[in-house]
């Protein structure tokens, strides 16, 4: 593997929670490294996943041009998956094999597919391994 990590959604929205600083501030150095070494990724799920809570449930919704700015800045350079029939069958053999949901299987299918050695994430169980991939909470 190439030491490349994959970011989960939860990261991006919690560098706009101002109710958690020491997480914002964990999730703005994973982006940053992220950005400087081309090593993180993202899906086409997370931009939409982001999106969706950006617009819907932050205290200050982002305008139109604020997630122009965002996705153009932040997200588009990390976006190395995108949707395909193959990371839908991946995700469905994740599901089936680990019992775990829809949308978590997604995140993974594309953490595989993206080659990525590590997934930070707290929306799985903390070092667990899955599918070759080490899950790390980066809020632990």
């Amino acid at each position: 593997m190439s030491g490349r990590f994959f970011l989960d959604t939860n990261i991006f929205v919690y560098t706009f929670d101002t109710g958690a600083p020491a997480k914002a501030k964990r999730a703005t150095q994973l982006i940053r490294r992220a950005a400087d070494t081309g090593e993180g990724i993202v899906s086409y799920q997370v931009v939409q996943e982001f999106f969706s809570v950006a617009f819907r449930r932050f205290p200050q919704p982002l305008s139109v041009a604020e997630a122009e700015q965002y996705l153009t800045t932040v997200l588009r350079p990390l976006l190395a998956v995108h949707s395909s029939p193959a990371i839908y069958f991946e995700a469905l053999r994740i599901v089936q094999k680990h019992k775990l949901s829809w949308y978590d299987s997604l995140i993974l299918a594309a953490a595989v597919e993206g080659q990525c050695e590590k997934l930070y994430s707290e929306d799985f169980q903390h070092e667990r391994k899955i599918e070759g991939l080490r899950i790390e909470n980066p809020f632990v």
